[in-house]
Parts: structure tokens; sequence; C-alpha cells
């Protein structure tokens, strides 16, 4: 796989992504990457929402989490998504090559897990047949201006994640994105309190090289029009007409989607 980046985020920072995730209070300690990887139910899948959680907290608890190439993992299922059979399931990485080394080590782990071969298959055959065979996966380099939740999840949360697609305008430049990012992420990202959770994040490898993802936590789906209401009343305070003329010119469109995000 070939590593791709956009012009406008001359590096690829970093951030942590995801509720699993523990918090980073330096910069140095973030992750690179993250995969999203996009499933759906399986039709016959017969087994009760509690059973499902069950099995995939055992396999995070023995395997996923004893991985140290994963830094962390969580699954979140339909809430408003085109497909209601969407399942996003989300790894957070610290280099690229940990992506690679991931898939190896997991399989060592299952195989400390379950040492006998019959039951170890019966497990997995059993977990994986959840899922339907098709999925797709895009992979995120991790930008910098996370906000990291107090704490760890304690209950079920909404994740609203906004898909914006870049702009390439011909009188944009590094320096004004980064200043007028900086100041959007400081002045109505961190001011919200709506927002219990923000990770940014720009293509790495995937279909669309203009892609940059926001995922915000939060409370409940009745919290989103407030943060929405929130944030556009913080932008009014924090820039002025042609500040926010300006940003925007950086982006073309955005599709938004909102998951449940489960505690397992």
């Amino acid at each position: 796989m070939m590593k791709t980046t956009n012009r406008f985020f001359t590096a690829i920072a970093v951030s942590a992504l995801l509720i699993s995730m523990p918090s980073f209070s330096q910069e140095d300690d973030r992750p690179d990457y993250v995969s999203v990887t996009t499933m759906y139910w399986n039709k016959d899948y017969n087994a009760s929402m509690a059973e499902w959680k069950a099995a995939e907290k055992e396999y995070m608890e023995k395997v996923t989490k004893k991985n140290e190439h994963i830094m962390g993992s969580s699954y979140h299922t339909h809430l408003l998504t085109p497909n209601s059979n969407e399942i996003m399931y989300i790894q957070v990485y610290p280099t690229w090559e940990d992506i690679d080394k991931a898939a190896a080590r997991s399989a060592e782990l299952e195989k400390e897990a379950w040492p006998d071969a019959d039951a170890r298959k019966t497990f997995l055959e059993k977990m994986n047949s959840a899922y339907a065979s098709y999925h797709s996966d895009e992979i995120y380099a991790t930008l910098p201006g996370a906000k990291q939740p107090k704490g760890e999840m304690s209950k079920d949360m909404i994740l609203y994640m906004r898909t914006n697609k870049m702009a390439y305008p011909e009188d944009g430049n590094n320096k004004e994105y980064d200043e007028l990012n900086k100041k959007y992420i400081e002045n109505v990202i961190n001011k919200n309190d709506l927002i219990i959770g923000y990770w940014p994040g720009v293509h790495g490898w995937g279909h669309d090289k203009r892609d940059f993802i926001e995922f915000f936590m939060i409370d409940s789906l009745g919290d989103l029009d407030k943060m929405f209401e929130k944030n556009s009343e913080l932008s009014k305070a924090a820039f002025t007409e042609e500040e926010s003329k300006a940003f925007g010119k950086y982006f073309r469109s955005h599709g938004d989607a909102v998951y449940t995000s489960i505690k397992l």
C-alpha cells in the first residue's frame, strides 16, 4: 500500500482516536494511523446483541488489547447512515509498519488465548459469522487538535462522523489554513462542552485523497443539534466575516453519518 497525503497538510502529524483509546498528554505519544472498516451484519446471524457483545469483548480482552501494535479499537453501529446493516470497526496504530505487524501478532495471541485448535476455530467462526463477507477499508493519517474524553466510556455513546471534501484554492496556502484551523480548534471545539471527544484525520490510503474526516463524540442524539448550534455561536464570536470566508474556501462539501458507539 502506498502512503499519500493531502497537499494542505504538510506534516502527517498524529492524534489519538477513539473511545477505547487512552489519553495522550504529549504529542510524541500520539498514534499515526487509523483504519476504518465498514462491515455489514450477516442476515442469517441469529445471536442476540448481548451474545455478540460478549464474543467481541472476549476477543478484545484476550487478543486486541494485548496486541502491542494496536493502540485502540472500537465498534460503532448504524444510527443515521445510508445502510442500516453497517457496523464500523476502528483500530488505531502507532505507525504504518504496525498495520502490517498487527495481523500476524493477533494470530499469535489467538493461539495463546485458545490453545486447542478446534476450540479456537469454533470460537472464531461463531464470532465472525455475525458479519457478511463483504467489507470496505479506509486508512486515515491522524492530525493534531484532538480533544480527549475525560475518563473511560461507561455507556453507549453517539459518534458523529463528518467527511469533508477538501478544495484546493489557488489563493490558499498552508500558513493561512493552519492558523485558521488552530483558531477553530481552540475557540470552537475546545470551548463546546457538548463535544466530549473530537478527532480529525486526513486521507492516508483509500478511494478519495480529498477526504478530511472529523469524529465528534457526544452524549446523546438530542445533543447533536445543540452541538451544531453551539459551534455556530462560538464560530461567530471567534471569526470575522472575512476569516470565515477565507476558512470556507478550503472545503468543497461534506457528508454526515451518525453511529452508536458500543460499550463492550
